[in-house]
């Protein structure tokens, strides 16, 4: 049966010049385009990958959201991702590639920057903030918190107890905020 559609489409896939010759000198190889359907989301939409990459950064800003309102909350990345209907994998492999870093990493570094605004006022001990910022194990916490910030938590907030009072606490919240990434120094840090 034979084809009565009108002229054959052809898209070139070799990478071949107006005339046909590739670099190396051989034809062009060429092979039927298919032509859109009607109704097809070709045509509904400009680029269906742009669309659904859209979605999928608004889910994420949905999820660092949450993040940044419940970080007290008992909260991991399965939970995260059901609340925007992705898998966890999928979450954590976007969610890096959005923000640079997995989104338990970034729960942690926010939990970590209100432990020393916590630790900075003075009045709570160190395992009374390990608990109001949603760490269940002093252990991980002290740990999560040395790396972050470079020095543990009671140094911390021996240190800053005496330099806050001299500073405002937006300048303090500034000057103190955490380095992602394991890049914490190892030296004290510089207060003042």
């Amino acid at each position: 049966m034979a084809d009565t559609s009108g002229p054959e489409q052809v898209e070139d896939v070799s990478g071949a010049d107006r005339a046909g010759r590739t670099r190396n000198g051989v034809g062009r190889q060429r092979r039927k385009a298919t032509p859109a359907r009607r109704g097809t989301i070709s045509q509904v939409s400009s680029s269906p990958a742009a669309a659904q990459h859209l979605r999928d950064l608004a889910r994420l800003r949905r999820v660092r959201d949450r993040i940044d309102r419940e970080y007290a909350q008992p909260l991991d990345v399965e939970a995260l991702a059901r609340g925007v209907n992705m898998s966890a994998g999928h979450l954590s492999r976007q969610f890096r590639l959005a923000y640079g870093e997995s989104p338990y990493a970034y729960l942690m570094t926010r939990r970590i920057e209100r432990a020393m605004a916590l630790l900075r006022r003075g009045d709570l001990s160190v395992t009374e903030v390990c608990f109001a910022v949603g760490c269940s194990s002093l252990g991980t916490f002290s740990t999560r918190f040395t790396e972050l910030v470079g020095v543990p938590p009671s140094t911390y907030r021996a240190q800053t107890a005496r330099a806050a009072a001299e500073m405002p606490p937006c300048m303090a919240k500034q000057v103190t905020r955490p380095i992602r990434n394991r890049e914490a120094r190892v030296t004290e840090p510089h207060l003042a």
